[in-house]
């Protein structure tokens, strides 16, 4: 499953076509009696950022079959300056301060799209 996001990530990074864009790959751990609230605060804040934040580009989480508490999300921003933004508005901060306590752990793990020139028809 993850070979396939991987490949997934990939081809969506091919979305950014300067070298400014922001891509990313957030890996979370959510407590597993908190997943179906934690479910509906991430959906509700990508809905929302996608649609009204034109510096987001793309926001697509995944769960992994095998491991239901394990959430891989596919983050692009038009640049760093969106991002700073992103993380300062008020739906963003109600997903985060609404799941503090539902995430085990996170990691970001910054990504270089393999050609950041080509763009998605």
């Amino acid at each position: 499953m993850m070979k396939y996001f991987i490949i997934l990530a990939l081809v969506l990074s091919l979305k950014a076509t300067a070298q400014k864009h922001m891509v990313r790959l957030a890996k979370l751990e959510i407590d597993s009696a908190q997943l179906e609230s934690y479910q509906s605060f991430l959906k509700e804040e990508i809905e929302t950022s996608v649609k009204v934040e034109a510096g987001v580009l793309t926001l697509y989480a995944v769960f992994e079959k095998k491991h239901p508490t394990k959430v891989t999300i596919l983050e692009i921003y038009s640049d760093t300056a969106a991002y700073q933004s992103h993380i300062q508005t008020p739906h963003f901060l109600k997903y985060k301060n609404g799941t503090a306590n539902m995430v085990k752990s996170l990691e970001l793990v910054e990504t270089i799209p393999l050609i950041p020139e080509m763009k998605i028809k």
